[in-house]
């Protein structure tokens, strides 16, 4: 399509369409990719509190990722359970409105920007108070510190939180849900986590402090 100019009558091209951002599927969670989900039990990508998928395609890996924030949302390869040393990819909503995917390298407990970005096919949207991307980054890579090769299986790391300017800040949350085990990319599997105010009563303590307050009731007091 051109269109032409009323004062000049010289011809600019019209900016090309852009493609809407297709929804992230969740029925095909454990089948055809794997799904970690933080939030309200049967939460999906959309009204989970933090949401990530992936799924190998060819020589790369997929990931989605969404969470409640109007900031950034990532996801962090880490060999332990600590921040520290771990390659993150970090999807980040600026003020122009656009969700650009960056790689941070975790020193300490802060997160260094990485010129080196091994993600590509990269889109996201922000909508309804949530930032979601999708993005592709190589299974394979050269040794390199900062970007681990994804066909090692790897704790990962959830986290999101506001941003300023562009540049992300501290998560929100004090203790970001990290996964129970180490995370194969050959290896499909739905993984649901209760957040904070769905987990009162799931541990094995607050089941035992319940069946001894019961028992207590039941029995009365001496």
């Amino acid at each position: 399509i051109i269109i032409y100019s009323d004062y000049t009558g010289y011809p600019f091209p019209t900016a090309p369409p852009v493609d809407p951002f297709a929804k992230i599927r969740v029925d095909d969670c454990g089948r055809s990719k794997g799904c970690f989900r933080y939030g309200k039990p049967g939460c999906n990508a959309e009204t989970c509190d933090y949401f990530l998928s992936y799924r190998r395609i060819g020589a790369d890996v997929e990931f989605e990722l969404s969470a409640d924030t109007d900031g950034w949302v990532a996801v962090g390869f880490s060999s332990d359970k600590k921040m520290g040393g771990d390659d993150v990819m970090a999807c980040v909503h600026d003020d122009n409105g656009r969700v650009r995917i960056q790689h941070f390298y975790n020193v300490g407990q802060w997160a260094k920007e990485i010129q080196r970005n091994p993600a590509r096919d990269e889109e996201g949207v922000f909508e309804n108070n949530r930032v979601t991307c999708r993005f592709k980054r190589p299974v394979y890579v050269p040794r390199e510190e900062t970007i681990v090769d994804l066909h090692l299986s790897w704790y990962y790391l959830f986290a999101w939180g506001p941003a300023i300017q562009g540049s992300i800040t501290r998560h929100d949350i004090d203790s970001p849900p990290v996964s129970e085990h180490v995370v194969s990319i050959y290896k499909y599997e739905d993984i649901f986590m209760p957040s904070a105010a769905y987990q009162t009563f799931s541990s094995p303590f607050c089941l035992l402090l319940i069946v001894a307050l019961t028992f207590y009731l039941l029995m009365g007091t001496p």
